[in-house]
């Protein structure tokens, strides 16, 4: 594990590496994501999330 930070561009259903790393920040909980156990992201925001209680709570925050 190289421990840094990925730039990426989501997409429905898929996702871009613009800037090699090995994990993401949740939006919500600043949460490390490891890349392989990204599942949650808004294209909209271009945010990511730790599970599908922070993309919950994002939404209901909006």
């Amino acid at each position: 594990m190289t421990k840094k930070l990925a730039k990426l561009k989501y997409f429905p259903n898929k996702f871009e590496i613009i800037s090699e790393g090995d994990h993401v920040e949740c939006a919500v909980s600043g949460k490390k994501i490891p890349l392989e156990n990204l599942n949650y992201w808004n294209v909209d925001a271009q945010e990511p999330y730790f599970s599908y209680k922070e993309a919950q709570k994002k939404k209901n925050n909006s």
